[in-house]
């Protein structure tokens, strides 16, 4: 994550609101759709991705083992979420019912086939 000052307001930003958001393995170009409603909201979800390389993500989980043991194989380092690109599919308020992000995040997993072809096991 960018963690420059010239960035406050950003992470400030997307620690206050609710959000369906595209991740884009820019290597393979396959696409995971999520939701970001925790506490740190945005902010929090993309921090556990960019930690881990797959906070916990199924799909992603896969996709990092997978580069692990490739470059185990060719005896280089790996960064985790290197070759991620994040997109803010929609944001909403800190108020708005899970239900409603639920369903937000349903459709654009529908719309993008991210479920057939793309990273999303669920």
């Amino acid at each position: 994550m960018v963690d420059s000052h010239c960035y406050a307001d950003w992470r400030t930003a997307l620690s206050q609101v609710q959000g369906i958001y595209l991740i884009t393995d820019t290597s393979s170009g396959r696409h995971d759709v999520g939701k970001a409603d925790g506490t740190e909201r945005i902010l929090g979800r993309w921090r556990s991705y960019a930690r881990d390389g797959h906070g916990g993500n199924v799909g992603l989980r896969e996709l990092s083992l997978a580069r692990e043991r490739l470059a185990a194989a060719q005896s280089t380092p790996i960064s985790r979420a290197r070759h991620f690109a994040y997109s803010i599919l929609r944001v909403f308020g800190p108020s708005t019912s899970p239900s409603e992000v639920d369903e937000a995040e349903s459709h654009f997993k529908r719309a993008l086939m991210t479920r057939e072809f793309g990273l999303n096991r669920n």
